[in-house]
């Protein structure tokens, strides 16, 4: 990719915006480093990457790599057995913490789910936490080692912590003694050449017993080390170098154990920068709201409420702009500080990220092309020292652009042609854009020529868009509106900011004829659009409405369904009671007659006992013969009907209303809440005004059936189960289907949401055994996709 589009469409402002998310010093080389790629399967691979270390970032929170150094060398020098120093294993030691930081960070993902594209670095990272407890408890930092690092190094300082006191104790003694003779300067022992020495004048050096090492600048102080403390002195100096060897045992022998980690080291410092560089770029995607685009080899540019993300995501105005399916030109016009720049500057550079494994800006799903390269001519590039004009400028680096273009392209023109005579500079944008055309190059340019607003009509593969623009406000929306010529909206404008209508009116007239024409055709084909979106949305909220009284009906006909069947509940308890009472009796009375037939009994007493009998029956049965003479009265027979009549269908037991009249044989239809059927007018009764006729099972009618068209009457087409627990979404779904399956519904919908897809496995492993569902898939698109599943009854 060329380095002088990544300048103009502010690519490496990006980089450097990427490089800050980034610790280590390798990851914000690479960073600064990064380009578009080509090839598809990288394009892919990074940007899964990217997509990977997101999730991972929304489900578990930030991740430092703060601490991780650079130990390259370190490692060499250990691979040919070289002595590590102190300040080395301090760097060694932050790499590790890093990477257990980082290892301890992947270990919060979920184990039931499976591995993504991180999944094996962050496995296989090393934070060797023995060794590097090891290192922290021998080496405080660059210059001091632990007492404990080694029993011979703390043996050894022992000795010297006991030396230093006897020095002490000698030098004490002698300063006093010195002090009270006023030998010395001051009473501060001072070190010299790393002996203990005390501050003589220097008229008194010959009477202080000792060695001289060194005079002050005046020459007035001469420091000398009393003879008593020698001895001493002496015996430090070969403790010093003890302790050195000490410690340089201990350096010798974490070098040792460091080289047999040397794989693992070798493998952190190459992965930690690589996942830096990874997380950098899931933080970037977060910071700007950004989402994985889909990318295809046919050069086709789909992008959904995109964002430049260099402006503020409060403040900027998405746009939606596809390229390369219907047409391969977009010629874009529209006023001034309409938006143009920054929409060709958006579709560039959300392409150049995309390319690169960024995230972009943009609605998900947003498709992106694959460019080998990607040109830009936008901007006032007049140069003073090169004497070009700003065409000129212009005309430089279009010759450049169309001397490499080929239909791996895209080319993107800011006021192409302006800056010259306005008929020339149409023309020559036309030959332009026909040139670029012809190569299969994917083009969008913005303008203000009429000429090719009339071009794009007129040629096969080029489209017109427009930014739109509020007259009213004299503010633009910045909405792109594809198929749809803009105007400059100069003379409108004009007339809003004060000028006068004399001069807008002299203006007109000097307007080309066909000119005016076609700009009163846009303006026409403006009001229509917006007439229309308004239409549009109105009859979105009329269906919104519709939706609402839907729902509140099918509520309504839930609600009247539990009544009903309560209702049935309670007719079946007393029915249950009444049985069981004459039950009782006809047990009673048959005892009686098995006693009488054995002992005998008087006539008159049977006469009693049957008479009680038949008492009993036709109270049990008095409340049933009632109904059926009312169902029997209110028959309709040959009565006349009427369209509206309230009747009941005495074979279902269901209540509707007549929607044709009886034909030659008396069949008609009725219509039953939401259901209609045909009917013949013997199984129908009126229905009176005060509901006295009740729900008539006619013999012949089977149980299924009726239970079947009571239950259409209630059952919606869907069932939400949303949000239910496991055991309550499966015992709702077995309920559900059953109802459906009585009702004769032909098909219905589960709503189960995606979720984890838990819910979506118990609808299909229910449906699987159900003997009475003949098939089921996903939803469509506009079903609800996988998050319902449609069922086909048998």
């Amino acid at each position: 990719m060329n380095k002088k589009v990544l300048h103009t469409l502010e690519f490496d402002k990006i980089l450097t915006r990427l490089s800050e998310l980034a610790s280590s010093y390798k990851a914000k080389e690479a960073i600064l480093g990064l380009t578009p790629m080509t090839d598809i399967e990288e394009i892919n691979k990074a940007q899964k990457e990217t997509a990977d270390a997101l999730t991972r970032v929304y489900q578990s929170g930030h991740i430092s790599f703060s601490g991780l150094t650079e130990i390259g060398d370190s490692l060499i020098r250990l691979e040919v057995g070289s002595t590590l120093g102190m300040g080395e294993f301090i760097n060694i030691s932050k790499t590790l913490d890093v990477a257990l930081r980082v290892k301890n960070f992947g270990a919060k993902r979920d184990s039931s789910l499976e591995p993504d594209s991180l999944s094996e670095r962050l496995d296989l990272l090393a934070p060797l936490s023995p060794f590097n407890n090891e290192l922290k408890r021998c080496i405080i930092s660059e210059e001091e080692m632990a007492d404990d690092a080694s029993p011979g190094l703390k043996s050894v300082r022992r000795k010297i912590e006991l030396t230093n006191a006897k020095i002490r104790e000698q030098l004490d003694s002698l300063v006093n003694k010195a002090s009270e003779q006023g030998l010395l300067q001051n009473n501060k022992v001072t070190m010299r050449n790393g002996r203990y020495c005390l501050p003589v004048k220097n008229e008194h050096r010959s009477k202080m017993d000792g060695l001289i090492h060194d005079q002050s600048s005046t020459g007035s102080t001469v420091f000398v080390e009393p003879a008593v403390v020698v001895k001493y002195n002496n015996e430090l100096s070969e403790l010093s170098i003890e302790e050195a060897k000490e410690i340089e045992k201990v350096l010798s022998a974490l070098s040792n154990e460091a080289a047999g980690h040397l794989e693992e080291l070798k493998y952190n410092i190459l992965v930690l920068p690589e996942l830096d560089f990874i997380f950098a770029k899931a933080e970037l995607a977060k910071e700007m709201s950004a989402t994985e685009p889909v990318f295809n080899l046919d050069r086709r540019i789909n992008i959904k409420k995109g964002r430049h993300p260099l402006i503020d995501k409060k403040k900027v105005v998405p746009i939606d702009i596809n390229l390369g399916k219907d047409f391969e030109l977009l010629v874009i016009t529209g006023p001034n500080t309409g938006g143009k720049t920054v929409s060709l500057k958006t579709v560039g550079l959300i392409t150049l990220m995309g390319q690169a494994g960024l995230h972009i800006p943009a609605f998900d799903k947003s498709e992106l092309g694959i460019f080998g390269e990607i040109y830009a001519d936008i901007g006032d590039e007049q140069s003073i020292e090169q004497s070009l004009s700003t065409f000129s400028s212009h005309m430089v680096n279009i010759v450049s652009i169309l001397k490499e273009a080929d239909r791996e392209s895209l080319v993107l023109f800011d006021e192409l042609g302006a800056g010259t005579d306005p008929t020339e500079g149409a023309a020559l944008a036309m030959a332009i854009l026909a040139n670029l055309q012809a190569r299969d190059a994917r083009v969008m340019a913005t303008t203000h020529y009429s000429e090719l607003k009339v071009y794009a009509l007129t040629t096969k593969g080029v489209v017109n868009a427009s930014l739109e623009f509020n007259i009213e406000t004299l503010m633009p929306t910045y909405r792109i509106l594809i198929g749809i010529p803009g105007k400059s909206n100069a003379f409108a404008i004009s007339k809003k900011l004060g000028l006068s209508d004399e001069i807008i009116e002299d203006a007109t007239n000097r307007i080309d004829t066909n000119d005016k024409r076609f700009e009163d055709v846009i303006a026409e084909l403006n009001r229509s659009r917006q007439f229309i979106e308004e239409e549009e949305e109105r009859i979105k909220k009329r269906r919104a409405e519709i939706e609402k009284e839907k729902q509140s009906i099918e509520t309504d006909v839930e609600k009247l369904a539990e009544k009903k069947e309560s209702l049935l509940a309670d007719a079946k308890r007393e029915a249950n009671k009444i049985l069981s009472e004459a039950k009782e009796m006809a047990d009673a009375s048959i005892k009686k007659y098995n006693k009488w037939g054995l002992g005998g009994a008087t006539a008159r007493e049977m006469e009693e006992e049957r008479t009680k009998l038949r008492e009993k029956i036709n109270e049990v049965t008095k409340s049933n013969g009632i109904r059926a003479k009312e169902s029997q009265r209110n028959r309709v027979g040959n009565k006349q009907l009427h369209i509206g009549d309230m009747v009941l269908v005495l074979s279902m037991g269901i209540k509707g209303t007549v929607s044709t009249l009886p034909d030659a044989k008396g069949n008609l239809t009725v219509t039953m809440g939401i259901m209609k059927s045909n009917v013949n007018v013997k199984d129908l009764a009126f229905v009176e005004e005060d509901n006295s006729v009740k729900i008539i099972k006619d013999k012949s009618s089977s149980g299924k059936g009726s239970i079947g068209m009571s239950k259409s009457f209630s059952v919606s087409i869907e069932k939400n189960i949303v949000g239910l627990r496991y055991e309550d979404a499966r015992a709702e779904l077995i309920k559900y289907i059953d109802d459906a399956y009585l009702a004769h519904l032909p098909q219905v919908r589960i709503i189960h949401g995606r979720g984890t897809g838990a819910l979506r496995g118990l609808v299909h492993d229910y449906l699987k055994k159900c003997r009475y569902v003949k098939s089921f898939r996903d939803g469509e698109y506009n079903e609800g996709g996988t998050g319902a599943t449609v069922v086909i009854f048998k």
